[in-house]
């Protein structure tokens, strides 16, 4: 698409949201990651109304995760929420998630991939990669949407980096992740990484699976990532979740970008010529080799459920 401007920014930011539509979920499974605040609980409350089998809320503190879970039955009567620990930056944290819903979860439904994270400065996991990195997508059903932004038509990755033997770990190292970098195009840099994960996955998606999944764009809105701008209160930017994650044609949304409000539209053209294309495999294979060494079992299941590109 033509060049995202700060102009069109701000139209988009203008815009009337639309009414929310409904759903049924009785029956379905849904899991929010980062469900105990901002956007991811704004989700959850919407999912919660219409009325779940099951609402689980994936959050990395317990006290914060059943507080959020007792509003959420305060506000909506809703019975069928539970509060799963994971944090996404500890790989091992992820594992356990994922062996308890093996065991105890079920059908997925819905998976709300929402979590983010900024910093002023680069900080370390546990497992050796850069903070807001790690959380984007190394540790991440019939439907999965992940929340990207429209920032991600300001983000491209230097030409130095596409030289070195790894784009990731270049991107995760010290070195790259300059006070600089860290303020002015970190979160941009994730969001764009967001985008190519969904490309990426969709590509490999047998055409007669029934998953879906694509990004959405909640736009600009007041939470405790961005404390002190201004924005859209959190309940209107949460609706594109729910809409998308159930009532949508889902032959229409397979590997899709949807921004305000609950528009198909094109992804930056940096992702759309050959160089991006190219990357994002790049990208794609990097990310696998990385959760294979974290979890062996990623290459089976990669290799049982998804396609060669």
């Amino acid at each position: 698409m033509a060049k995202f401007s700060g102009k069109n920014f701000w139209q988009t930011q203008r815009a009337k949201p639309p009414a929310v539509e409904k759903g049924d979920l009785r029956g379905k499974t849904v899991i929010v990651v980062g469900a105990n605040g901002g956007l991811g609980f704004e989700a959850s409350k919407h999912f919660a109304r219409f009325n779940p089998g099951r609402l689980i809320l994936a959050c990395r503190n317990q006290s914060k995760g059943q507080a959020a879970l007792e509003r959420i039955q305060e506000e909506t009567g809703c019975k069928t929420g539970e509060v799963w620990i994971v944090d996404l930056t500890e790989f091992a944290s992820v594992q356990r998630f994922a062996d308890k819903f093996a065991q105890d979860g079920g059908r997925l439904d819905i998976l709300v991939a929402n979590a983010a994270v900024i910093l002023n400065k680069y900080e370390e996991t546990k497992d050796g990669w850069e903070t807001c990195l790690q959380g984007w997508r190394t540790p991440h059903c019939p439907r999965i949407v992940v929340v990207a932004s429209d920032v991600h038509y300001w983000a491209t990755i230097e030409k130095a980096v596409l030289k070195t033997p790894n784009v990731l770990k270049t991107l995760g190292s010290k070195e790259f992740c300059t006070p600089k970098h860290m303020v002015d195009q970190r979160y941009f840099l994730t969001k764009l990484l967001n985008v190519m994960f969904v490309r990426a996955l969709n590509e490999r998606i047998a055409a007669s699976t029934p998953l879906v999944v694509n990004a959405v764009n909640p736009g600009f809105c007041f939470s405790n990532i961005r404390q002190g701008f201004t924005g859209f209160q959190l309940e209107a930017g949460s609706w594109c979740m729910p809409l998308q994650g159930e009532n949508s044609d889902p032959n229409k949304l397979r590997g899709e970008y949807i921004t305000l409000w609950y528009k198909v539209d094109e992804v930056s053209n940096y992702l759309l010529d050959a160089e991006g294309a190219q990357l994002q495999n790049r990208i794609w294979k990097e990310l696998i080799e990385i959760l294979t060494k974290a979890d062996p079992r990623i290459a089976s299941t990669v290799g049982t459920y998804l396609t060669e590109k």
